[in-house]
C-alpha cells in the first residue's frame, strides 16, 4: 500500500474542513434560534465546530475508512498492519484532530500527529 501524498493530504484536509465548517454552521444558527426565543444556555461557535469535527471524522472512518475527501482524493484510513483501523484508534485520531500542534509534527515525525499516535496512516485507495 502506497502512503498519500502531501497534496493528497491537503485535499483532503480542505474539503473536509470545507463540510464541517457548513454543517457546523447550520447547527449552530439552529441553535441560536432556541437560544434567543426560549432562553436556552448560548454555546459559542467553536464548541460547535469542534464537536462536529470529532463527530464527522468518527463516523465516516468507523463506517467507510474514509470522508468525502478522502472519497473525492481517492484515499482511506488504515492501521499499521493494513487492515481497518480498530475504533479506539479512530476515535482518538478524531481527538487529537482538535489539537493545534497536530499538523507541525509532519517535519519531526514525517506524519501528522493524529496519524503516528493512533498508529494509522492514509493511503491511497
Amino acid at each position: 500500500m502506497k502512503e498519500a501524498g502531501v497534496g493528497t493530504r491537503v485535499i483532503n484536509f480542505l474539503v473536509d474542513t470545507f463540510l464541517i465548517f457548513l454543517l457546523s454552521f447550520g447547527l449552530f444558527k439552529w441553535y441560536s434560534f432556541y437560544v434567543m426565543y426560549w432562553e436556552y444556555t448560548y454555546f459559542p461557535f467553536y464548541i460547535f465546530f469542534d464537536a462536529t469535527i470529532v463527530i464527522y471524522y468518527t463516523v465516516f472512518e468507523l463506517i467507510w475508512s474514509r470522508t468525502p475527501g478522502k472519497w473525492l482524493s481517492m484515499s482511506k484510513v488504515r492501521n499499521v498492519a493494513g487492515g481497518r483501523p480498530k475504533w479506539y484508534q479512530v476515535v482518538l485520531r478524531s481527538i487529537l484532530r482538535l489539537t493545534i500542534i497536530d499538523c507541525f509534527f509532519i517535519p519531526f515525525l514525517d506524519r501528522t500527529l493524529h496519524d503516528a499516535l493512533s498508529k494509522t496512516r492514509v493511503v491511497e485507495a
